[in-house]
């Protein structure tokens, strides 16, 4: 066996495969992007059923762990203890999981439901304001953290409890020998994966800053903006992950929080507060009850309900899973300790209330203005919305520069976090991998996030992130049955050694 610390075939494997696709994103960035569109395009109408079934499996497993008796098992050693407080620990899982999109789609995917596209209802209708605010929740609450949570979970277990290796291959052990080239092509599609969804999201951050700075001072907004803001942010990030995880990323995630909640609390005070959290109290009840219909719906008899799933929800289950390798490891390695209940309950509830209450205070204001006529927030570019939404309230110059920071320094710890995983994940899963790996993986995300952009924008980056994401929710099943066995021969072993105790 290799030993840790050490990168071998996975670390040489990936990199090559990214490097040719950089390549071809160079030489023929058309070519790269009709690849792309015609793959996601394919899996997104045969497989968009297999991808709703796949991810509420995740959300039904994550239930059973809260209510089941595996529930007290720990992450860890029996005596082990939670390394981070319970602040700390939110705030590193929250902006290592959500970060940059919440504040990219905050104003933004309400507003659109509402005025340009509704899934179910006639736009700009009070119908389609409630069907906003609740497909919005569906998209980023329990389903979401249910995917990072399975993997976090297998990750944690195992790494933890019975002392394996932190590789997605060494969750597979009770069910396949996993040490020979098996196991090193599951590590490489699980790096492949993760580098798609961690430079998707660098792509999302690069754009908007670039959107805020348009908006505000007037500068271009264009792909060498982009290029150069993540030329300034690597620079950044690559500084921060030389600092190590209790310093760097720990520090920028506390001030992630801290930014975050004085721009929510910033909006809730001069925003449309009574309206807003009327919204939330309300589309909170209809989407807990509507949740089994929204998780299975596929619409085959609709054509244009089943392109605004395939936009939508299918891409951010794909978006999830290609993001859940980083999400799910870094989690794993900052929760040792933890139980099983805890931790689940943990990942899948907080986060998920909490996001619901950041999109009802900025997509609430962004809706309001809309049926107000005040502003038409749906036809600013994306990237712009939130930003065209302060512009109407006061201090909005003010909120729009701390957005600007938020994004930014939420880029350096997604950017730093990722740089973490895949270090640790090409070293055998060292837990503190060599800084010269993680920069040079922290080089290789920047420079994906670039040519994928230079080769279509963001519609590559979603393609490319759909198409990574396929094969690894298979893993991800794998994993699953993995740990259940696994599980089942601990309780085996409890119970013997229990009858031998008497």
């Amino acid at each position: 066996m290799m030993e840790v610390g050490k990168t071998g075939t996975v670390f040489k494997v990936t990199i090559g495969i990214l490097l040719i696709a950089i390549l071809i994103g160079v030489i023929a960035p058309d070519a790269l992007e009709n690849i792309t569109s015609a793959a996601q395009g394919f899996i997104a109408n045969r497989f968009g059923w297999y991808y709703l079934i796949v991810v509420s499996v995740f959300v039904v497993v994550c239930l059973y762990f809260i209510i089941s008796p595996y529930g007290k098992i720990k992450l860890g050693k029996p005596d082990d203890k939670p390394e981070y407080s319970l602040p700390s620990w939110f705030a590193m899982l929250f902006s290592a999981g959500m970060g940059i999109g919440l504040v990219f789609w905050g104003a933004a995917e309400p507003v659109y439901h509402y005025a340009t596209n509704s899934p179910t209802v006639t736009e700009g209708t009070d119908e389609a304001i409630l069907e906003a605010m609740r497909f919005t929740y569906f998209h980023w609450g329990v389903h979401a953290w249910a995917i990072y949570a399975i993997i976090a979970i297998c990750l944690a277990y195992f790494k933890f409890r019975r002392d394996a290796p932190g590789m997605i291959s060494a969750t597979l052990s009770p069910i396949m020998n996993t040490e020979g080239g098996l196991g090193k092509a599951i590590d490489i599609l699980a790096v492949t994966a993760t580098v798609s969804g961690v430079a998707t999201t660098l792509g999302f951050g690069a754009v908007q800053i670039n959107g805020g700075l348009a908006f505000l001072t007037g500068l271009p907004n264009s792909f060498w903006m982009q290029f150069v803001i993540i030329a300034i942010v690597t620079f950044l990030f690559l500084l921060s992950a030389s600092t190590g995880l209790n310093k760097g990323i720990r520090i920028l995630s506390n001030v992630n929080m801290i930014l975050a909640f004085l721009l929510f609390l910033f909006m809730l005070i001069v925003g449309p507060t009574l309206f807003s959290l009327n919204l939330f109290t309300h589309t909170l009840g209809k989407y807990v009850q509507t949740l089994p219909s929204m998780s299975f719906r596929i619409a085959p008899l609709e054509e244009d309900a089943r392109e605004w799933i395939n936009s939508w929800t299918i891409f951010y289950w794909a978006w999830w899973i290609a993001w859940s390798p980083f999400v799910g490891t870094f989690i794993a390695r900052v929760s040792k300790g933890r139980t099983l209940r805890e931790f689940t309950t943990g990942v899948l509830i907080v986060p998920s209330v909490v996001g619901f209450l950041w999109f009802s205070i900025f997509g609430g204001a962004s809706i309001l203005l809309e049926t107000e006529g005040t502003a038409a927030i749906s036809e600013l570019a994306t990237e712009e919305a939130l930003f065209g939404t302060f512009e109407h309230f006061p201090f909005g110059i003010v909120m729009s520069i701390v957005a600007i920071t938020l994004i930014s320094t939420f880029f350096i710890t997604s950017a730093d976090s990722a740089t973490f995983v895949l270090g640790m994940q090409t070293s055998n899963g060292s837990l503190n991998p060599a800084t010269k790996v993680k920069f040079t993986w922290g080089i290789m995300l920047s420079a994906t996030a670039v040519i994928l952009l230079y080769s279509g924008g963001l519609q590559a980056l979603e393609n490319t992130m759909i198409v990574a994401a396929f094969p690894f929710s298979i893993i991800t099943l794998l994993m699953i049955v993995a740990l259940f066995k696994a599980l089942k021969q601990e309780k085996s072993k409890m119970k013997k050694e229990s009858k031998q105790a008497k």
